[in-house]
């Protein structure tokens, strides 16, 4: 009996995704990782750079330069193509572009006899999930974006620098969309098991509450001051969709901040946003349910509308008369 190998479909060589495929390879994900880019060279250049590392690798992999035809047996698709975020656009500035981009991409993918499961990082992720969703017909537990897993990983590593904890031990929640309108979860963040609140009346003399407002404007305005320097952000988001992947392949049935399509819980549905949601070889086996307090329940509610306001004219026109 042949033994199961995991392959991964990376959609996209630029910085994302070569910096995916990089940390994909340090760390031993997958079996096997096909590269398809528009830019055959770079794709090529990219798959022997990284096979000349195997030998320092945890494992034996197989990585080449493919096409649309490699995503047939693939388990996971892995899309990071698309238009870039310049500085002073913002990430819902790129959504028709890329949706335009999104349905040859997903169009050729499916073609191939792909049916596994979609992980969708390209900005405005939320909605390109959506895309992804409508123009592949999968179920929606299927198709994943990498939704608010960045910020939800910047928001611990400022409470851990302030807090002087390790971030493995702090537990904190951004959701909503990618994006301006995201919010930090507030009543669910503990250090150890304890409210960052808690830890903040222990000792008043080291802590102010009104600190947390400036570590979640550091959090939400990181990209543009990442961007700003070195024109893009890319490492953060490479290992957070390799944790991702890692989640899918093992079956882990880990809770992380993802894109997730939303059937009533939050008081929203037929939307695809950041929520925290167990994850597993099925894609999305749930959407956790978080007792907001009043003020996040009205946050939510109102980065839902941003989105909505994007989204609704974009899928008018590219499904309502189809």
């Amino acid at each position: 009996m042949m033994e199961r190998v995991n392959r991964v479909a990376l959609i996209g060589t630029g910085f994302v995704g070569s910096s995916y495929a990089f940390a994909l390879l340090n760390q031993g994900v997958a079996d096997e990782l096909v590269m398809i880019d528009l830019n055959k060279d770079k794709s090529e250049g990219d798959a022997m750079d990284l096979n000349h590392g195997v030998p320092f690798a945890p494992g034996s992999k197989k990585i080449w330069f493919g096409d649309y035809q490699d995503c047939k047996d693939a388990d996971l698709v892995v899309i990071t193509a698309g238009a870039n975020q310049k500085p002073g656009e913002t990430r819902l500035d790129l959504v028709e572009k890329n949706s335009n981009i999104f349905k040859e991409i997903v169009t050729a993918v499916m073609n191939s006899g792909f049916d596994g499961i979609f992980l969708v990082a390209t900005n405005p992720v939320d909605i390109l999930t959506y895309m992804t969703w409508k123009f592949s017909g999968l179920p929606s537990h299927r198709v994943i974006g990498s939704g608010t897993i960045l910020d939800t990983a910047r928001l611990r590593y400022l409470l851990s620098d302030y807090f002087d904890v390790d971030a493995r031990n702090i537990h904190a929640y951004i959701m909503g969309e990618h994006g301006d309108s995201e919010l930090p979860v507030w009543s669910h963040a503990n250090i150890g098991g304890r409210s960052v609140f808690d830890r903040i009346h222990d000792r008043p003399d080291q802590y102010k509450v009104e600190d947390l407002d400036d570590i979640f404007v550091n959090v939400r305005d990181a990209a543009y001051h990442i961007i700003q320097r070195k024109g893009a952000t890319y490492y953060g988001i490479a290992m957070g969709l390799v944790r991702l992947t890692k989640a899918i392949l093992h079956n882990e049935n880990s809770i992380l901040t993802v894109s997730a399509y939303l059937e009533g819980e939050y008081g929203e549905e037929d939307l695809y946003i950041g929520v925290p949601a167990i994850v597993n070889r099925t894609g999305i086996r749930e959407v956790l349910h978080l007792n907001l307090d009043n003020e996040e329940k009205e946050n939510f509610k109102k980065s839902a509308a941003v989105l909505r306001e994007t989204m609704d004219p974009l899928v008018d026109k590219f499904f309502e008369n189809k």
